[in-house]
């Protein structure tokens, strides 16, 4: 850690989507390490942004509300930024099937326009993308590593992948330092508790704390790796300063997999309420269940010397912690 403070001390770092989730959490680290961090959000309802999320900080970071969709203003923003953390994104792969424009225009248009803007006027900016493991699809073999075939069952999956595709593109052709996380199943503090499209944990963990069932599609047996926002803060950080990871592609995740029944019985142990109910899988949601999940992390681990450390249960705990204390602001 001592050297990403190093590293980041008086950086000019921009960060899209930034009073979300993963954008804020990485803001107050940043922070901390002595960045200077401009944030720019478009504050769209039901993606996450919370002015919230920046509470404590909001003194110490520029906020610009703002879409990156704008060529203008993202041409303005990313002037003079050395690294710029692009997250603005549309979060639920469930709702892309029946909004499919928007999400291609916010997760496709958007991050081209903020490519297309460092190629002419910040060649030599470093831009982390955010990405998923929505690309995949249906897996091939277990663990997953990053060269898997990718055949996306949703729209999001889709757009997620175009959107790597011009990350690539953009370093080939032009030379831009780009670096392509792919994200498990994150959770954590800070995130949106208002719906069930982009966390489970953490709509599972609301309806646990407000006492009431959690239903689970089919026999929960299906596995995932939930990995708990630090650890991705911590991918990302490493990520921007890393000379080996220009033009590469990482899978993110903790690295090890739980069942999705084991999820919700962690969540209900660390809440002290809640019950369980299996219901039948609803029409059409196995069109776009990729099945069981675990993924390889030996890429990063090898050149990012990154390393997961938060177990699902201690995550869940500082969720809880966090959301008892400010339930107000995200419920």
């Amino acid at each position: 850690m001592d050297e990403l403070k190093e590293k980041y001390k008086n950086k000019n770092v921009l960060i899209t989507g930034g009073l979300g989730f993963l954008g804020s959490n990485i803001a107050h680290k940043l922070v901390e390490y002595g960045a200077n961090v401009t944030i720019i959000d478009a504050l769209l309802s039901f993606y996450g942004g919370n002015k919230f999320n920046i509470s404590g900080i909001e003194n110490k970071v520029q906020v610009i509300i703002g879409d990156i969709r704008d060529f203008r203003l993202t041409e303005k923003t990313i002037e003079g930024k050395d690294i710029i953390f692009n997250l603005a994104a549309q979060v639920s792969y469930i709702d892309s099937i029946n909004i499919p424009l928007d999400d291609l225009d916010i997760n496709c248009k958007g991050h081209l326009i903020v490519l297309d803007a460092c190629r002419h006027r910040n060649p030599d900016a470093r831009l982390i993308f955010s990405s998923s493991r929505m690309v995949l699809g249906e897996l091939l073999y277990s663990p997953v590593t990053e060269d898997h075939p990718t055949e996306p069952l949703s729209i999001y999956g889709i757009h997620k992948l175009t959107g790597e595709k011009y990350y690539q593109t953009y370093h080939k052709t032009y030379g831009l330092k780009t670096v392509v996380l792919r994200i498990t199943n994150p959770y954590g503090i800070r995130q949106q508790m208002k719906h069930s499209k982009y966390s489970l944990v953490g709509w599972f963990l609301r309806q646990a704390m407000e006492d009431k069932t959690i239903q689970i599609f089919g026999d929960g047996k299906q596995l995932r790796d939930y990995i708990y926002v630090d650890d991705i803060v911590t991918a990302f950080l490493k990520a921007g300063i890393s000379d080996k990871a220009i033009g590469q592609i990482y899978n993110i995740g903790l690295g090890k997999s739980s069942q999705f029944l084991e999820m919700v019985k962690t969540v209900l142990k660390v809440a002290g309420k809640g019950k369980i109910e299996c219901v039948p899988w609803p029409k059409n949601y196995e069109k776009i269940e990729t099945g069981s999940f675990e993924m390889s992390m030996e890429k990063a681990k090898k050149d990012l010397k990154w390393f997961p450390r938060i177990e699902l249960e201690e995550g869940i705990k500082r969720m809880c912690e966090y959301y008892k204390k400010f339930k107000q602001f995200y419920w």
